[in-house]
């Protein structure tokens, strides 16, 4: 199996589903994976829970996944 991709886009398209559960890093909107929200935000994957320390603000982090009703 490859495991490496391209891009951000490319990997979720294989690998997120509706429903799942997916933990991000970062402490606050620092460190957080910007490019990889951004990717699932467009892959329009819903009903998924995020384990993380922090749910953005709005328009950044985790809150546009929060503003799409993704989470």
């Amino acid at each position: 199996m490859n495991k490496v991709y391209v891009d951000a886009r490319s990997a979720t398209t294989e690998l997120i589903k509706d429903g799942m559960t997916i933990m991000a890093g970062g402490f606050g909107l620092c460190g957080i994976p910007e490019t990889l929200i951004e990717a699932i935000r467009d892959s329009g994957a819903k009903d998924l829970t995020f384990i993380s320390n922090n749910a953005g603000v709005d328009g950044i982090g985790l809150g546009r996944l929060l503003e799409t009703r993704q989470i």
